[in-house]
């Protein structure tokens, strides 16, 4: 196998000394498998890279030396390998394929590991993912080692990433939860990533339409309690979490993507775990869900539930679930029907094609790789065969040059060669297993399973791998297995610390010899058998964790012991433990504890590995023998130069001693001197190193396994020669020359063995047969209960060693078991005729039954468990006492201990009328020091207020001294607004709370509560009015609770006149006894009477004795009293008790009759009819004074009752009023109660506006920071953009010039032939593209990968290859000069070399372009936002304004002033705004005085106009006597006047009359 390793290898050896090398790396794959080439794949296991060509099968492994290799990525067409290590501050490793060589190596800044891996299909590009803490995606230009572009994104764990394979620009992360598209954008040299994240459905399929969470516009505008604020704000976040906060209802589970795949058109197919499939644009982002079509077939009885992995073909997707099948998804537009494709034994992981298409990788669960070719026969093949799991124990098949053996957990053994690591064979055990070892002296080994069984396998025929033997040694699970040097024994250790020793032959079945016990949690056992010797020596090391110290057991077992039967019968007991004197088991401890111990081969000395310090220590054994425990002391002491716990092993000669730890490096050491001369990494610490090592008889191969890693490494020594490989190769020569008899004869046995039956049994045939007939010849019925078993259930060997010997036993004492028993029998008949007679017995001398028993053990025993039960019920009731008592306490401290004035009620006497008080705790130091401080704080604002009052009366008095008259006006106006102001009206104030005296001068009006301070101190302020309104009910409560106290007294004490005349009166009425019920005394709840109590208290014997004791000393004391009292016994003798008549006894007085009057009337004597008179008339005087006073009392008692009956009353009437004050004293609190809450909902509103403010504020300025961004980039692109487009203008400008130079260049030619080579100038070769095979563009469904740096550099090869044929001298004019020709081929290449950097720097402006209107639309989008910022921070201020004015008032209004006909209440009142009276009158008194002066004004203007008129009028007739005389002069003017009447008329001239007449025109025309 070919094997890579990187060249920071630290083991450095001397020249010429023996070194180990890695030969081959076993191991399979846990993450995903990747496509090298065609034919090769690869995947990381350990420390190693595992390369498989897929034809040959061949292997090549890479090694990490920095430790276990982390994710791996590979690129096709640059034929790299990119893998990451797993150290602190991890590397990005690169090497090329097949050379192994290094291409380069990438460090970045993660501190712990890289997740994932991939590179671009086109350009030297590299993506990483990082885990935490940094959770960083970077972009590698990996050729060059550089970092191009890195975001973080803390937190988000990514399980799958991937380029578009048609566009290195995007790359798609998909987790459980999200899928994220990332776009990589360019400019010029800088690259940077821009996120999008695909918005995913429901559950259930649909689609969720979202709302804007920072600018939402669906929030509805409450007109009474103010502006509504989105959740955040009601939340309390300012930060960035308010732009993603959503409450829990409003959280909606989305589909959990679990693969991605991209598509031909740069879409992706998402599988999710529900069982959908989307499909996702690659430009837009948007999500469509396919829908399926059901048909009815055999996939209705398996469950596709979500798919694991995807693989892009032409017609839809391959998709694999957990059912072990592959299905071909056929896509055709938005729908897909699933089919069967292939089926695979596991469940599929992975699915990959090969880059040419022609072939489909599968991988398993498990590991196991296939290989599905389109178009062959024979198309699925397996070309990985993975294993059940991480191998657990490594060995190799005696003599160990050919094959070896491995083991995993569930059982699985399989059989490999040597020298390539070829599978062989395998056979499963189907039973979880620990441990394996082959026998050196036969073609078997052994395997250890968790039962606790040993099963044997047949190795001799490697193609047919057979169990050959089964052994149930214990119940406990096995832990070790170990062979001597020889293969003797075999020796068998279990959890439960006892070691079995079996003969090691497969002809002696496997005999079980014995066992010995141990120390549990054996750490290792190591044997000593060496060729010379009849013993082998056996070597045990347990751990003791009480006194931190290591145990040693070291025992011999003589060869002799499986060969002579009665030997071996010697050796154990009955119950098959070994003799510990007979073994010679010496006890051995170390004042440290050892995590490994091995015996050298002379016995002289034991060798250990320290557990908690990196030294291997020897110790040297005592030759004497002892008794008891021996402390060992270190003799010599060495570093080991390894970290963690380590194992030591001997080679087969044992001079070489290998220690293996947990740092994975494996050292070969001298026995004698503990120095190392060979050392080896194999393993690393993340791996936690190496789990078990195999060196080969000869020395020659060494087998490693990881403990972690999944990796077997195959060692191979280097200059291996002299002296070291002299002394193993003839030792091993010498012993197997020793063995090569009993193999040949074992060997042969097992060849006959698998041909006929298999024995499978526990025991030879005899002994189940003498355990079948012991069964049947058993004594009696308690034999056959002791030695009855279950045949169906496999009993352990130990077991039935343990029954056989009880059998013997039983058999041995048979006949004094039958006489026991049968005086048992008798005193059994004794007891029950004693039992008999109990029962016929008085229940006084009634014995009980258990008493009876005679087993007195057994009594104790019940009694104990009697008590303890009991004790445990006492317990459990103590506890819930106590819990309830602690609840009691806890209730009646909170609810009543706490309480000043402690609940209660008042009840009427006659009426169904209950009153409360106020139940009221004590105020707290913190509620009275902020009470007196508000309370200070309003005095002081009271009494500035009126200096501030007065400074302003004083200032307006002396400015306007001289209206003093109005000003008085206004001071009484002023004075009247103030009182007015100190005793504003209930309905302002909103309660009732002044009608119980309780001052409200300190309160701040309901229309001054703007700010948050004020609202503080009216909330305690408020508290504090309750307080007193609670206060002040409580005692008039109080006064009335006192006066039912005393009316109760006093009822009481007319009663016992009442009941006195009752019974003086013989009447059968009731007395009526007015009481207090519990609510009016709720104290008696609290303490148990005597007799509420319903269960009989339990009184101990002693309490019991004293009471009895007690109860008759107090008679005896009374008796004797009474006994010598004789003046009380006379007196009631005598005169009835008392020394004189009451007048209450003239109603018992009765007058005795006279004797006589017994006899008949006729003989009495004149004497005794005179002393019947008198009788006679006493008994009617007595009558009359009994009717008398009979009257007087029933006077008495209607009086006496009237007078209960008055004050009772009065009291129910007051109760009834204190009832009324109770319901207006609720009623005031609960309106206070409401002014406060109120208060509080405005506070609550006032910081959710603060909190909305402050968000918006924390918005902008992160707008305003990526704004700055923004520009910066725009700055920096257009500066960039500017460098870019000189440097292609003159490039451009540079390919001009050699166009238009050219004639000039070859000026000194004849001018036709500058023509022609003008035209070969222009002329340019024509590049062939390279078809692809039509049956491989069929195949490949993302054809060829444009934008690919490699792609235009292979194509500029070309071209210039193609000028190499035009520069060829056969294409020369004729009759031109060669070197002109040279210097024109020189000339035209310097042009295509220039127009192909015209081209590339055209394409990188075109970039850029687009890059600067990114850059630029971003930037107009950042500004809409900040806009968009501002707006709502200028709603929300206006919001706030609105708030802060427009206050939520307390109204009192009495019940029916106002009424609505139809009630139908409008709480929308926008135009409406609500003022204090005082400002209306105010307001009046201004707008009457203005109406005054407005009525004076409108009676001026009314002279006014009312002049106007009159000019105008006399103006118009004016006008009309102009027109008048106008007409007049005109008419005058034509009037006919001839010479003869101007003669006569007048003798002035003409013209002086009519100069008159213009003048008397003009004047008028003037008015």
């Amino acid at each position: 196998m070919a094997h890579g390793r990187e060249r920071e290898d630290t083991s450095v050896h001397p020249a010429g000394s023996p070194n180990l090398s890695v030969r081959w790396v076993q191991g399979f794959p846990k993450q995903h498998v990747n496509f090298v080439n065609d034919n090769t794949f690869c995947y990381p296991s350990g420390n190693y890279v595992i390369f498989i060509d897929i034809e040959t099968k061949k292997k090549t492994v890479l090694q990490c030396i920095n430790g276990i290799v982390g994710v791996v990525a590979t690129n096709i067409p640059y034929e790299v390998v990119a893998f990451s290590d797993r150290k602190l501050r991890p590397l990005i490793h690169i090497y090329n394929f097949p050379a192994l060589t290094r291409r380069t190596k990438l460090k970045g800044n993660v501190l712990l590991d890289y997740t994932l891996l991939t590179f671009s299909y086109c350009g030297t590009y590299l993506a990483s993912y990082s885990s935490l803490p940094e959770f960083e995606l970077t972009l590698w230009n990996w050729e060059s080692n550089v970092i191009l572009c890195k975001k973080s994104q803390p937190g988000v764990d990514v399980s799958q990433m991937s380029f578009n394979p048609m566009n290195w620009r995007q790359l798609c992360l998909s987790s459980s939860s999200t899928v994220t598209v990332w776009t990589i954008e360019r400019c010029n040299q800088e690259h940077y990533f821009k996120p999008k994240t695909v918005k995913l459905p429901l559950e259930d399929g649909s689609f969720l339409d979202e709302t804007d969470v920072v600018f939402p516009q669906s929030l509805s505008k409450d007109p009474i309690y103010g502006p509504v604020m989105p959740l955040s704000a009601i939340a309390g976040l300012v930060t960035e979490e308010a732009e993603t906060f959503r409450p829990k209802d409003d959280v909606y589970p989305l589909l959990h993507p679990t693969v991605h795949c991209w598509t031909p058109t740069s879409d992706l197919y998402v599988g999710c775990e529900e069982g959908h499939l989307l499909m996702i644009n690659g430009d837009t982002l948007k999500t469509t869900m396919l829908n399926k079509i059901e048909e009815e077939s055999q996939l209705e009885r398996r469950n596709l539930i979500s798919p694991i992995t995807l693989a892009y073909q032409k017609e839809g997707v391959f998709a694999s679930g957990i059912d072990g099948f592959v299905y071909s998804f056929i896509i055709k537009d938005l729908s897909y029907k699933i089919e069967d494709f292939l089926e695979i034994e596991r469940p599929v992981e992975h699915l990959m094609f090969s880059p040419n298409y022609r072939m489909l990788l599968i991988q398993t669960d498990k590991g196991s790789v296939y290989i599905y070719t389109f178009g062959e026969e024979t198309a699925l093949q397996k070309v990985l065969d993975a294993c059940d799991g991480k191998f657990l124990a490594i060995d190799f098949v005696s003599p160990g040059t050919q094959h070896f053996m491995t083991l995993t957990h569930s059982g699985e053994v399989c059989l490999w060669w040597i020298e390539d690591c070829t599978f062989v064979n395998k056979i499963y055990l189907n039973t979880p297993a620990t441990v394996l070892a082959c026998c050196p002296s036969s073609l078997c080994a052994a395997v250890g399973t968790v039962g606790g069984s040993v099963q044997y396998i047949n190795v001799q025929d490697p193609e047919s791998l057979h169990v050959l033997h089964k052994a149930f040694l214990s119940e406990s699970p096995v832990q070790h297995l170990v062979y001597d040097q020889r293969g003797i024994f075999l020796l068998v250790v279990t959890s439960e610390g006892k070691v079995f020793i079996i003969n090691a032959n497969p002809s002696s079945s496997f005999e079980i010899i014995g066992f010995t016990e141990v120390g549990k949690e054996i750490l290792q056992i190591s044997t000593v058998s060496l060729l010379e010797s009849d013993v082998v020596e056996v070597l045990v090391l347990s751990p003791l964790p009480e006194t931190g110290r290591s145990r040693l057991e070291m025992f011999t077992l003589p060869i002799i012991l499986p060969q002579d039967p009665m030997v071996s019968e010697t050796f154990t007991d009955e119950r098959g433990r070994l003799r510990d004197e007979l073994i010679h088991k010496y006890l051995y401890e170390v004042e440290h504890t050892l995590s490994s111990a091995v015996l050298d081969f002379q016995s002289h000395r034991i060798c250990g590995f320290c557990n908690h310090v990196p030294y291997i220590c020897s110790y040297p054994i005592p030759r004497e023998e002892h008794t008891g425990v021996v402390i060992l002391k270190p003799h010599q002491k060495v570093q080991s130069r390894q970290y963690g716990s380590g194992m030591l092993y001997l080679s087969s000669h044992g001079l070489w001693l290998a220690t293996i730890a947990k740092c994975g490096i494996l050292c070969i050491r001298d026995i004698y001197t503990l120095e190392t001369f060979a050392r080896c990494r194999s393993h690393s610490h993340q791996g936690r190193g190496i789990q078990s090592i195999r060196i080969s008889a000869n020395g020659e191969s060494i087998l490693v396994n990881g403990r972690d890693d999944g990796t077997l490494i195959y060692l191979k020594w280097r200059r291996f020669g002299g002296n070291l490989a002299a002394e193993i190769f003839d030792y091993s020569q010498r012993l197997l020359s020793s063995m090569i008899r009993t193999m040949n004869e074992e060997n042969d046995y097992l060849s006959t063995a698998s041909e006929g039956p298999l024995d499978l049994g526990l025991e030879p045939e005899p002994e189940h047969t003498v355990h079948q007939r012991m069964r049947s010849s058993s004594i009696d019925s308690s034999q056959e209960e002791l030695v009855s078993t279950d045949v169906a259930k496999e009993i352990p060997w130990i077991q039935q060693k343990s029954q056989e010997a009880i059998r013997k036993e039983v058999y041995r004492f048979s006949r004094k078991r039958k006489e026991i028993k049968r005086g048992i029998r008798a005193l059994a008949k004794t007891v029950m005729k004693m039992m008999e007679e109990n029962e016929t017995v008085d229940n006084i001398a009634k014995l009980d039954q258990r008493e009876f028993g005679l087993d007195l053990e057994e009594l104790e025993r019940l009694n104990d468990e009697s008590e303890e039960e009991v004790a445990k019920l006492r317990r459990d009731a103590e506890m819930h006492n106590l819990a309830k008592s602690y609840l009691t306490e806890l209730i009646k401290n909170e609810c009543w201990d706490s309480m000043v004035v402690k609940g209660r009620a008042l009840k009427c006497f006659h009426i169904p009328y209950v009153v409360e008080n106020f139940p009221m705790k004590e105020r707290t130091v913190e509620e009275q020091k902020e009470l007196e401080r508000i309370l200070e704080q309003k005095r002081i604002e009271a009494e500035c207020l009126k200096l501030r009052k007065e400074i302003v009366e004083v200032h307006s008095a002396i400015n306007l001294v001289k209206n003093h008259a109005e000003e008085e006006d206004e001071e009484e106006d002023d004075e009247d607004k103030r009182a007015k102001n100190a005793n504003l009206p209930n309905y302002l104030l909103g309660s009732l709370s002044t009608d119980f005296g309780v001052d409200t001068s300190l309160l701040t009006s309901q229309l001054e509560l703007h700010s948050k301070e004020e609202k503080i101190n009216q909330i305690i302020l408020l508290k504090d009015m309750i307080y007193k309104v609670k206060t002040a009910f409580n005692s008039e409560f109080d006064a009335a609770y006192k006066h039912k106290v005393f009316e109760i007294a006093r009822v009481k004490e007319r009663n016992v006149r009442i009941q006195e005349i009752i019974l003086d009166l013989e009447l059968e009425e009731k007395v009526w006894r007015p009481e207090f019920e519990d609510c009016e005394v709720p104290e008696r709840t609290l303490v148990v009477e005597n007799e509420e109590i319903t269960v009989r208290k339990h009184v101990n014997p002693w309490q019991k004795a004293k009471a009895e004791l007690i109860t008759a000393r107090e008679m005896q004391r009374r008796l004797q009293s009474q006994s010598m009292d004789t003046r009380h016994r006379a007196l009631n003798d005598m005169m009835g008790g008392v020394l004189e008549m009451k007048k209450e006894d003239i109603l018992r007085m009765v007058i005795p009759q006279p004797p006589f009057m017994a006899k008949p009337d006729a003989m009495w004597t004149e004497e005794e009819r005179k002393q019947f008179k008198e009788y006679e008339k006493k008994v009617k005087e007595l009558n009359e004074e009994r009717d008398k006073y009979r009257k007087s009392l029933e006077a008495e008692l209607k009086k006496l009752q009237n007078s209960i009956q008055e004050t009772t009353q009065n009291f129910d009437d007051n109760l009834k009023k204190l009832f009324e004050r109770r319901v207006k004293a609720e009623m005031v609190v609960n309106q206070e109660e409401l002014k406060i809450n109120n208060l509080v909902f405005s506070l609550l509103l006032d910081e959710e506006l603060s909190s909305r403010e402050l968000f918006l504020n924390n918005y902008l300025a992160k707008q305003h920071h990526e704004k700055n961004n923004s520009s910066e980039a725009i700055r920096k692109s257009r500066e960039d953009l500017d460098v870019y487009k000189e440097q292609y203008d003159n490039l451009l400008a540079e390919d001009k010039v050699l166009d238009r130079s050219f004639k000039k260049e070859f000026s000194e030619i004849p001018s036709h032939q500058v023509e022609i080579l003008y035209k070969l100038f222009k002329r340019r070769p024509r590049i062939h593209k390279l078809k692809a095979h039509t049956e491989t563009t069929s195949i490949v469904p993302f054809g060829e990968r444009p934008g690919s740096a490699k792609l235009n550099k292979d194509n500029f090869a070309q071209l210039m290859k193609a000028m190499d044929e035009l520069d060829n001298i056969n294409n020369m004019p004729e009759g031109l000069d060669p070197l002109v020709w040279e210097h024109f081929c020189t000339t035209r290449r310097i042009k295509v070399e220039n127009e192909q950097k015209v081209k590339q720097k055209a394409a990188g402006l075109v970039e850029m372009v687009a890059f600067l209107r990114k850059r630029v639309e971003e930037d107009e989008k950042v500004q809409q936002e900040i806009e968009k910022v501002f707006h709502e921070l200028i709603l929300l201020q206006e919001d706030k304004v609105k708030f802060q004015l427009n206050l939520t008032i307390q109204l009192l209004l009495k019940q029916g002033q106002i009424e609505l006909e139809n009630f139908q209440l409008t709480l929308d009142y926008p135009d409406a705004i609500l003022i204090n009276k005082n400002i209306i009158e105010d307001l009046n008194s201004v707008i009457r005085t203005q109406g005054q002066k407005k009525v004076a004004s409108m009676m001026e203007t009314k002279d006014v106009h009312k002049g106007i008129f009159q000019i105008e009028w006399e103006h118009k007739k004016m006008e009309m006597e102009m027109e008048d005389l106008n007409q007049k002069a005109w008419d005058i003017q034509m009037l006919f006047f001839s010479r003869d009447r101007q003669k006569v008329s007048s003798p002035c001239p003409f013209n002086i009359v009519f100069i008159l007449f213009m003048n008397v025109f003009i004047h008028l025309t003037s008015m």
